[in-house]
């Protein structure tokens, strides 16, 4: 089937953008060219990808089993195009809420003098694999397993957990550092999708009532509110300070571990001095 990069493109775009004239400002191209290709990759895929909505659209059932190959066929083209165009190649590192935390610049920085050929380009994506499962990326930093069958992973370093709450929280704003039994007796929100905190961290009946929600912003928005507390990775705090919300280390909760994580049968330019560089300055402190 002769599949046509700009209709996938277009469908990609429009997911991203949650409506036809937004995709069409990120791809810089006409409203109705953006419909063409949507109507052209439906014929192709033999039914409706996209469900428009009063506001926006929605992937169809068939649109979110087509996702997400649709994306590794874009970022893959796109990462053919780059290194055609610049001579050399880059090495795409995802991440749901936080990459490495305090280790980030560091990691940057010192990557960019020890291989100058291959560009290291941090990717933001809230799933599970950090992006890497989607297609968004080369390898992710993940702080939860990923299924041994498909990735290799290897752990480059430990985080300590932090706990969250409003900053203007009568019984803990004045605290140093929390421990697991408060947050007991708190109610919890996590992220079931993409975040660390679970309720087998307790002892069974002694663990605190889970409120779930989705996504980052969501998370920190509803703990500012004093709907709840939550406990995080401490990467967390140094990447997403946010006014009206305080951190503080929680003095007996068990480390995170810090996963880096790629495609099997895809191991990416570049990931064993990733591997070497991440793990030396979690070692390092």
């Amino acid at each position: 089937m002769d599949w046509k990069l700009h209709e996938l493109r277009a469908f990609v775009a429009v997911i991203d953008a949650g409506t036809f004239t937004d995709a069409a400002i990120d791809l810089g191209v006409s409203q109705a060219a953006v419909s063409r290709g949507i109507a052209g990759l439906e014929r192709r895929a033999g039914g409706r990808l996209l469900r428009r909505m009063p506001r926006g659209c929605e992937p169809t059932a068939l649109g979110q089993r087509f996702l997400p190959q649709a994306r590794r066929v874009v970022a893959e083209l796109d990462k053919l195009e780059d290194l055609l165009q610049a001579g050399h190649t880059s090495l795409r590192l995802g991440y749901a809420w936080s990459a490495v935390g305090k280790h980030t610049t560091p990691l940057l920085r010192g990557w960019a003098r020890a291989n100058p050929d291959i560009d290291l380009e941090l990717v933001r994506h809230n799933s599970a694999s950090g992006g890497l499962a989607e297609g968004m990326c080369d390898a992710a930093i993940v702080r939860t397993p990923l299924d041994p069958q498909r990735f290799d992973a290897v752990v480059v370093g430990l985080e300590r957990r932090v706990a969250v709450f409003a900053s203007d929280d009568s019984e803990w704003s004045r605290r140093r550092s929390l421990r697991m039994k408060d947050l007991a007796s708190r109610e919890v929100i996590v992220d079931p999708r993409t975040g660390t905190t679970r309720s087998d961290l307790w002892a069974k009946g002694k663990g605190p009532h889970i409120l779930q929600t989705t996504g980052l912003d969501n998370w920190l928005d509803t703990i500012a509110a004093g709907k709840g507390v939550g406990m995080t990775s401490e990467a967390t705090a140094v990447h997403h300070p946010r006014q009206g919300v305080s951190y503080r280390p929680v003095s007996d909760g068990p480390r995170i571990p810090v996963w880096l994580a790629w495609w099997h049968d895809e191991p990416p330019t570049g990931i064993t001095a990733l591997t070497d560089a991440l793990t030396g300055l979690y070692q390092d402190g």
